[in-house]
């Protein structure tokens, strides 16, 4: 059953034993990020500094969960040659890590034998999935957010995140 979905800093917030996170596409086109890319695209620098204005929310709130036992990971199916967001992505996780997040990357040929839900999500103490809806050029479709808990929706992405872990290469042996 689909249901109304309380929002990500809520979900996170009330997390007591892990989030995880899937992400499958080789390109997002999301507003906050746009200039962030754009200045990554054009100078080859990234902004990894956590207590930055771009990254300190995200970092505060992630190493919030993790000082208190929730473990929160990150698997990312990607095209190989990778795209230029993924590698501004490679090259931003040094912050996702230093704020206790663990992430691998799995290449996408080895993901064919893999049942895969159909969007991005994040999995909340393994009882709750938040589907991330985009549309085709990667920005926020409306509505963004879909809220399932239905054992079998649960099931599935649960199996299709652990298996995407279990295969993925750990950030810091990942070269783009």
């Amino acid at each position: 059953m689909t249901q109304s979905a309380p929002n990500f800093d809520e979900l996170l917030k009330a997390a007591r034993v892990s989030a995880v996170h899937l992400e499958m596409r080789d390109a997002y086109g999301v507003e906050d990020e746009a200039e962030d890319f754009a200045n990554w695209l054009s100078s080859g620098q990234r902004d990894v500094d956590p207590e930055g204005e771009y990254w300190k929310p995200w970092a505060e709130a992630i190493s919030e969960k993790v000082s208190q036992g929730v473990t929160v990971r990150r698997a990312r199916i990607i095209s190989e040659p990778v795209t230029d967001y993924i590698k501004y992505e490679h090259a931003g996780t040094v912050v996702n890590l230093s704020a206790g997040e663990q992430v691998r990357w799995l290449p996408r040929r080895l993901a064919s034998d893999i049942a895969l839900p159909g969007n991005d999500l994040w999995i909340f103490d393994g009882d709750k999935v938040l589907f991330n809806h985009f549309t085709g050029t990667g920005d926020w479709a409306m509505p963004g957010l879909e809220l399932r808990t239905e054992p079998a929706v649960v099931k599935l992405c649960v199996a299709a995140f652990e298996t995407v872990w279990e295969r993925g290469v750990p950030h810091e042996k990942y070269e783009v």
